[in-house]
């Protein structure tokens, strides 16, 4: 019995606002606003996928990669990569890293957000079975 089947990546951002609007106006989500609940924040809609945007307070945004030397801040799994890659880019998307096959089995391209922050969109190719990963299916992985 799996547990777990889904995955909202959480965004503190200084500029919540801002943020919000380029995901709604360059990456095609919807944002719906909770400014005035006891926890302010923003989520971003699209097809199956929530991102909710919180206040960092001031601190600025300090991705993976600066922190640790690499390493996406999200990752969101798709079957059409060529398709949201063109869509992205002609948005005005930042293609921090173009659609290539990585030397861990993913198909997949990251984009660079306003606040600096990565977001990868990819799927592990898993010999055949695209979905398996996207279904919470383990592939090549010890049990």
């Amino acid at each position: 019995m799996a547990f777990l089947f889904d995955s909202h990546p959480v965004f503190p951002t200084p500029d919540v606002q801002r943020t919000a609007e380029y995901y709604a106006h360059v990456l095609g989500f919807r944002a719906v606003e909770y400014l005035d609940a006891a926890e302010p924040h923003v989520c971003l809609y699209r097809d199956g996928v929530e991102i909710i945007l919180t206040d960092s307070q001031g601190h600025p945004v300090v991705p993976n990669r600066e922190l640790y030397g690499y390493g996406c801040d999200a990752y969101l799994i798709t079957e059409n990569q060529e398709d949201l890659q063109r869509e992205f880019t002609r948005a005005g998307a930042v293609v921090a890293r173009p659609l290539a096959q990585t030397d861990y089995h993913s198909a997949e391209f990251v984009i660079e957000d306003v606040d600096g922050r990565w977001t990868g969109f990819g799927i592990k190719d898993d010999g055949g079975d695209r979905g398996a990963v996207s279904r919470g299916v383990a592939v090549d992985a010890p049990a």
